[in-house]
């Protein structure tokens, strides 16, 4: 018989310990690992949350750069014309317009800076590459002054429209009756009759546009033909946009669509180069008149003006007595006759009975055709015959494409590709005349009935401005995009349009954008 105690147990009793042992070293090492995990999770957690929360913080800051670079505009655009010009001007102009540093950190490249991009067009209205510089809202088509043009001319807004690439009639039509305020379909438009049957139905907005893509509720519109290539809407052709333009098959001039050729803004102000009201040739008081016209003007033309204001133009073959001031004129007798345009005044004739004379005399125009290169630089920029502040809707020759100008009543081809080869797209004040819409005329492009035409509808620069502001820091950490549209009508440039592109690609590379920091290294 065995007795308790003996090795045999001993051993076995060993081995439970250890097996015990072994356990708990197990369970131990098992609790480490998992403990340890943990601490990693929540370390990469914490990691991540950090690198969110700075991203989220780089984001917002990247928005206040757009918000800088649009104040940075504004004020740039306060200024007189004549300053800006001597300062570059706004079509292209690096210095004003490109890698302009809001966030300085001297210890890395977190600075941060932003840029105002616009396409390069050229001639044709095909895409040229980008620019650092604005955009003159007058080089296009203003869709909200189409009814206007129609009470001018039959079916005016149509015939501006169709100077569209790729536009037809009826699409043409389609966009007319979508802005007009009648419900009246034109020849080939669409009005409530089409748009309430569609699913989901709608009405036509009868009214002016908000914005572009308004359009996209318009019959025929497509986001192709009012976007074209740019996917991401940032006014150039990234390299996956321009792979698709074979596939997509649009032509070159309809790289950027429609869009690219619409505004909803142009205007120009309504003053002179000091920042004074012009003269209202067609105000109700002849003796004010008169008065404005001798501050700024000789007694000759004041007297021929106001002349012209209370007789009309004269139409008979009997000869003049030249431009010369043989009386005074009765400004207590009312006004008979109201300018259309200032070019009423040239090569005009006026019958005019003096103060205390017994016969009526003709006088000639001082305003000839031989000097209106003399007379043009004084005299447009001083009188008007609009009794507003702005003129809205009239196209920048200067700037618009060969279609936008052949889309201009009265313009042929001729014509067009004669300005073109002579115009410049920035004016640089060396010729007051080249500062005149009426340029062409001086230059001897179109004659003087052509140009009356023509004035109606024409300018050589607007001062409503579209920029694509992007705000970025040089580590590419985070960046904003904003489109936005700058009124310098008023007193003080203001803010009508701003949308935010943050949510779209960026599609501009940082190096072309601008770094000034690694530029300093």
């Amino acid at each position: 018989m065995r007795r308790p105690g003996t090795r045999k147990d001993q051993v076995r009793c060993g081995r439970s310990s250890s097996r015990r042992s072994g356990m708990v070293l197990l369970l131990v090492l098992v609790v480490v690992v998992a403990l340890s995990f943990s601490a990693y999770t929540f370390t990469v957690i914490m990691r991540t949350e950090q690198e969110a929360a700075q991203m989220t913080g780089r984001r917002i800051q990247s928005r206040y750069l757009v918000d800088s670079g649009v104040d940075t505009i504004r004020l740039y655009l306060s200024q007189t014309d004549t300053l800006i010009e001597e300062s570059g001007g706004t079509y292209d102009n690096p210095t004003q317009f490109q890698a302009l540093t809001v966030y300085s950190n001297p210890e890395g490249a977190e600075s941060g800076q932003v840029s105002v991009v616009s396409p390069a067009l050229d001639d044709q209205g095909s895409l040229a590459g980008f620019r650092f510089g604005l955009v003159d809202e007058s080089s296009k088509l203003n869709l909200n002054i189409l009814p206007q043009i129609d009470t001018l001319m039959l079916d005016g807004g149509r015939t501006l429209l169709m100077a569209l690439p790729a536009m037809t009639e009826e699409v043409a039509d389609a966009i007319m009756d979508w802005i007009d305020s009648d419900t009246e379909a034109r020849d080939y438009g669409a009005e409530d009759g089409y748009y309430t049957a569609l699913e989901p139905p709608y009405t036509a907005k009868n009214g002016p546009l908000e914005s572009i893509e308004e359009l996209l509720l318009v019959r025929g519109v497509t986001p192709e033909l009012l976007f074209g290539l740019d996917d991401n809407h940032n006014g150039i052709l990234d390299d996956s946009e321009s792979a698709a333009a074979g596939e997509r098959g649009l032509e070159p001039d309809m790289a950027l669509g429609w869009a690219n050729y619409m505004t909803l803004w142009s205007a120009e102000r309504n003053y002179n180069d000091e920042g004074l009201p012009r003269i209202d040739l067609n105000q109700e008081d002849l003796e004010v008149l008169y008065e404005e016209l001798s501050a700024v003007f000789n007694a000759e033309w004041a007297n021929f003006i106001v002349a012209m204001r209370q007789n009309g133009p004269f139409l008979g073959d009997e000869e003049s007595e030249g431009g010369g001031l043989p009386g005074t004129l009765d400004l207590d007798q009312p006004a008979s006759y109201s300018f259309d345009q200032v070019l009423d005044l040239v090569d005009a004739r006026v019958e005019v009975t003096y103060v205390d004379a017994d016969e009526p005399v003709i006088l000639e125009s001082p305003f000839r055709t031989q000097t209106l290169g003399l007379v043009f630089p004084l005299l447009l920029p001083n009188v008007t015959t609009v009794a507003s502040d702005t003129i809205p809707g009239r196209i920048n020759i200067n700037q618009c494409t060969r279609s936008m100008l052949l889309g201009i009543p009265g313009m042929d081809e001729a014509t067009a590709d004669e300005i073109i080869s002579r115009r410049d797209i920035v004016y640089d004040g060396s010729d007051p005349n080249r500062g005149l819409e009426t340029w062409i005329l001086v230059e001897r492009i179109v004659d003087l009935e052509t140009m009356r035409q023509l004035l109606p509808f024409v300018n050589v620069g607007g001062d409503v401005y579209k920029g694509e502001l992007v705000g970025y820091f040089e580590d590419g950490v985070a960046s904003s995009r904003a489109e936005v549209v700058i009124d310098r009508t008023e007193a003080f440039p203001r803010i009508v349009f701003w949308r935010d592109k943050s949510h779209l690609p960026l599609g501009y590379q940082l190096e072309t954008l601008g770094l000034n920091f690694q530029a300093t290294q």
